[in-house]
């Protein structure tokens, strides 16, 4: 009886190794791109929360002014920060560069019974979107928030 393995036993074993080897490639991959969208997803709660510090939805007092067009996240910083305040770090400016804000009213003329059925209650889409339309990788997250025209 000979000792050893045959050919066929090794043939085996190195194709079960690179089944092995190749599922975690695969896995790491995957585990990269999810570290990837955790860091835009929490810059882009940075910028939401900027957007919602440089223009209060507290503060609107007619519907007719909750729209805002698209704003950079960093004139969103000079809004709040104002002419003597801080400035953003080259760090912060690369990290915030093509990130924008916006706010829009879902529904821009609801009839009252609508209105009534929300109890006065008007939809807010809070939207901050990053990366760059012309080559096909932008992103956007966003979430509504309610509004009630304040009493008069």
């Amino acid at each position: 009886m000979k000792k050893g393995f045959s050919l066929l036993e090794v043939l085996i074993a190195v194709v079960i190794l690179a089944f092995g080897i190749a599922s975690l490639l695969a896995k790491m991959a995957v585990s990269q791109q999810l570290m990837l969208s955790a860091a835009y997803l929490e810059t882009a709660q940075e910028v939401m929360d900027l957007g919602d510090m440089a223009y209060p939805l507290e503060d609107v007092k007619d519907p007719d002014d909750i729209d805002v067009d698209e704003v950079k996240a960093t004139k969103l910083w000079d809004i709040i920060a104002g002419s003597n305040g801080p400035s953003l770090s080259s760090e912060q400016e690369d990290k915030f560069r093509t990130y924008y804000w916006s706010r829009e009213l879902i529904d821009k003329n609801p009839n009252e019974d609508d209105l009534k059925r929300m109890g006065g209650l008007y939809r807010v889409r809070i939207r901050v979107r990053w990366g760059d339309i012309r080559r096909g990788d932008a992103e956007e997250e966003s979430y509504i928030a309610l509004w009630k025209e304040p009493e008069k």
